[in-house]
């Protein structure tokens, strides 16, 4: 109890630590980072690379492990082990140490934080599609707009490092778990050849590089 008691202040010390390196400019752009509509046209041009390099029954097949990956995920860590754990966000009101807590935008978020389904969610799309089409520079870039996104929720003040860390282990055993079970349906992963893959990349940098040039203009 003692060595938890530990780890639960020190994962405390570090989100203090890091949300309060803050300014304005970050305000604004973590805070677009961290919104999931954002993303819809890279969502999309993964979308596209599945339609162009796989034939119409492994699309489906795709889309619906996709589906279970993120439901999977989400709902294990909203549903069950947030109800059992009751480790509430320090960004919550009725946290005693709220006060200390960088808000931007008044967004505090639910009631809980662990796991953190943004964590889950987000490696769980990273990893599945990793694992789908195992090309090196889309690996690196989706685990990149991963970490980023998982760091936007500590600097917001939503979640601990300690809610995201076990959020993305969550994200990767649903990824796996789903992929192993597609394989078994559909056979090997995809060729390496592939048509366009490095499209959700471009459109990824083109969306972080359209929140950073709106995220001045910005005002809450």
């Amino acid at each position: 109890m003692v060595f938890l008691q530990w780890l639960i202040e020190i994962d405390e010390q570090l989100l203090l630590a890091i949300n309060g390196c803050h300014n304005e400019y970050f305000d604004h752009f973590m805070y677009l980072f961290s919104d999931r509509w954002i993303w819809v046209p890279m969502y999309v041009a993964i979308l596209y690379v599945m339609v162009i390099n796989l034939s119409l029954r492994k699309m489906i097949v795709c889309l619906i492990a996709i589906t279970l990956t993120i439901t999977i995920a989400d709902q294990v860590g909203a549903s069950l082990i947030r109800p059992i754990v009751e480790r509430m966000r320090l960004s919550n009101p009725d946290n005693p140490i709220s006060d200390l807590v960088h808000i931007v935008n008044n967004y505090r978020s639910g009631r809980y934080g662990f796991p953190s389904c943004h964590a889950a969610n987000t490696f769980g799309l990273a990893f599945f599609v990793c694992f789908l089409f195992r090309q090196r520079w889309l690996t690196v870039f989706l685990m990149f707009w991963a970490v980023v996104t998982c760091y936007s929720r500590v600097y917001l003040g939503l979640h601990y490092l300690g809610d995201l860390f076990f959020g993305m282990i969550l994200g990767f055993l649903s990824a796996a778990v789903v992929y192993f079970v597609m394989r078994k349906l559909i056979g090997e992963h995809c060729e390496c050849r592939l048509k366009h893959v490095n499209t959700p990349i471009y459109v990824g940098a083109l969306t972080i590089v359209v929140i950073s040039f709106i995220s001045p203009f910005m005002q809450f």
